[in-house]
């Protein structure tokens, strides 16, 4: 159990897509909310897009991030409804080599003391793909916030205790520090 001892923060370089049909970056509140948390926890944006919704588009961007080795999470707002045009579960599920099943079930259960029942209709998930991290949220600030400030912020923390995701993921220099709290 040597990720346990880890007591060095480790800044990862996360990626934040926006999927919406009508939104643009200015007035992308959800994405902007991911955007202000992961700086203030300490994180590095790596990236920020806006895609459409549109399914091979969204697996278009994803697909360069996932085999970007510089780029370990990638979060993901918008598109997660029953709408014809919400695609973002469809479209990120093929990508994933294994799903975190727990997310979505621990987001829905923290959103409903926010929402209630129209919990249910929420179908935000994670899972990892080449070591990346990708977590699909619903596209509210409200969702992005609930997401963050419940599970994102503990889980993308090398601190975290008894265990969090970061020696998970892709860079060996951060498996490294996670795992042993050395540099590789």
């Amino acid at each position: 159990m040597a990720h346990l001892r880890q007591t060095e923060f480790i800044a990862l370089p996360i990626a934040v897509l926006s999927v919406s049909d009508t939104r643009s970056l200015a007035t992308d509140d959800a994405g902007q909310t991911l955007v202000d948390r992961l700086h203030a926890a300490g994180h590095q944006l790596a990236d920020r897009q806006l895609c459409i919704d549109n399914t091979y588009l969204l697996r278009a961007q994803l697909s360069q991030w996932i085999a970007d080795p510089r780029i370990q999470v990638v979060l993901i707002t918008g598109g997660t409804g029953f709408s014809a045009q919400d695609n973002t579960p469809q479209a990120v599920t093929p990508l994933l080599d294994k799903l975190m099943d727990g997310f979505g079930e621990l987001f829905r259960q923290l959103s409903y003391a926010d929402i209630g029942t129209s919990t249910v209709q929420s179908r935000a998930l994670a899972g990892f793909a080449n070591g990346t991290l990708i977590c699909c949220l619903p596209g509210s600030p409200g969702a992005c916030r609930t997401a963050w400030d419940g599970i994102l912020e503990a889980q993308l923390d090398s601190r975290s205790k008894p265990c969090n995701v970061v020696p998970h993921l892709g860079s060996a220099e951060t498996q490294a520090l996670a795992c042993c709290g050395t540099r590789a």
